[in-house]
């Protein structure tokens, strides 16, 4: 996760602009990147990152449950064993 976060600052023109964009601070945002990004705000960073990161990536492991819509769209990662089960 850390290194989306990264990623997407770097698309964004630095962390600066990644915080303004999430109306978030500097520092708010770096620590997401121990403790995850909120829900709320992973559609904001990939806007602000022009899509060189994806909800998806933000949130690897509960991205199908949260952004059901998503499942089966060119450049979407493969579910989880454990969700293609319950598909």
């Amino acid at each position: 996760m850390s290194t989306a976060l990264i990623k997407a600052a770097d698309a964004a023109g630095g962390m600066t602009r990644l915080a303004e964009a999430c109306g978030e601070s500097v520092q708010t945002v770096s620590n997401w990147r121990k403790r995850g990004v909120p829900i709320g705000h992973c559609a904001a960073i990939e806007t602000a990152a022009k899509r060189a990161v994806m909800r998806w990536d933000l949130r690897p492991e509960d991205w199908h449950r949260i952004w059901p819509e998503l499942i089966g769209i060119e450049g979407a990662p493969e579910l989880p064993e454990t969700a293609k089960a319950c598909v």
